[in-house]
């Protein structure tokens, strides 16, 4: 049974993330040194995952990779869609080389990290994103140069480091999931795996709170300093989320996707992969040092999108009655009550 402290955070989740991005704006600015806390993003996305990869029982993301409409469905959105509405937004920055590869670099790439949590809040199919996150990452790393080269020029594609990417695949997706796998398989076994279990789900909004305010506590003040230079890209990430709600709901219908599966697109074609890019932005020439921070303006853009999408989508996607009578499977493969 979850503690009452748990309870009430997870009742009131949306107005605990505002306070932390709050918090990470207020810190970052006016806190010396919390740019150090840059190095915190990665073990602090890591714990999120494995929260989360924990919470989706590992039967559940079986059956979510025999859903082949839903996943064909996230790459036709994710790999055909998307590029188009890349493609239109970066013209607005094509004379200006480090917005443009700075902005094709974040909206070309899906998210396989956070994007999974933000859905679970919104009551989507969190188990079918986790199963697409492999396939998301693979054709990313695939596909990423060529678009680069198409929207961007060759000369660009030579300047993206690959080895962040695979570094970042193994650190947030298979560590995560690996850890959550062996607590999952234990846990029936052994009691130490079972508190593990329960103090996990118990962390779940505090971990992403922590989230957001070290992303945002460590980068706002570069995003502060350079904002006449990166105003540019504002409207064009707002653009990009306003754009890909009701595209993503499109899609969903064409497919004839379920609820909870059409949520969970709406969040992969709105959410990006910023944390995993931005080691490929940091790694590119001194002439390009604005790039990394062009990435981050899109997370602290998207950071806010995202509290209002997990308020809006289920609005725009209401549970039918079917969906929600006593019993029937949820996503992540536990019942209804």
């Amino acid at each position: 049974m979850r503690s009452t402290a748990a309870a009430w955070l997870e009742r009131h989740q949306v107005g605990v993330y505002l306070a932390a991005i709050a918090a990470g704006l207020a810190a970052g600015w006016w806190v010396p040194g919390a740019g150090a806390l840059e190095a915190a993003i990665t073990p602090v996305l890591g714990l999120l995952l494995f929260a989360t990869f924990l919470a989706v029982p590992f039967t559940a993301i079986g059956r979510a990779f025999a859903d082949l409409r839903f996943l064909a469905t996230v790459l036709v959105l994710n790999f055909v869609l998307v590029p188009v509405v890349v493609l239109l937004l970066s013209r607005f920055v094509a004379g200006e080389e480090a917005l443009l590869l700075g902005v094709l670099l974040v909206l070309l790439t899906p998210c396989v990290d956070y994007v999974i949590v933000f859905c679970g809040l919104a009551g989507g199919a969190a188990d079918r994103l986790l199963a697409a996150a492999p396939l998301l990452m693979l054709a990313q790393m695939l596909l990423l140069p060529a678009w680069l080269w198409a929207f961007a020029g060759p000369e660009t594609v030579g300047l993206v480091e690959p080895a962040p990417f695979a570094e970042a695949f193994v650190v947030l997706i298979l560590l995560p999931l690996a850890a959550a796998a062996a607590v999952q398989w234990a846990a029936p076994r052994a009691a130490a795996a079972r508190a593990v279990e329960s103090s996990t789900a118990a962390a779940m909004v505090p971990l992403m709170a922590a989230t957001l305010f070290t992303v945002i506590a460590s980068q706002v003040r570069g995003v502060g300093e350079q904002l006449g230079a990166l105003a540019a890209v504002v409207p064009l990430y707002a653009a990009f989320l306003v754009l890909m709600v009701p595209i993503g709901l499109l899609t969903a219908r064409a497919a004839r996707l379920d609820v909870r599966s059409s949520r969970a697109l709406v969040f992969t074609g709105a959410t990006r992969n910023s944390l995993v890019v931005l080691p490929l932005a940091l790694a590119l020439p001194e002439a390009l040092a604005l790039t990394p921070l062009v990435v981050v303006t899109q997370t602290l853009v998207e950071l806010v999108g995202m509290i209002v999408l997990v308020r809006l989508v289920p609005r725009l996607l209401p549970e039918r009655a079917r969906d929600s009578a006593p019993g029937r499977p949820t996503s992540d493969g536990s019942r209804q009550r």
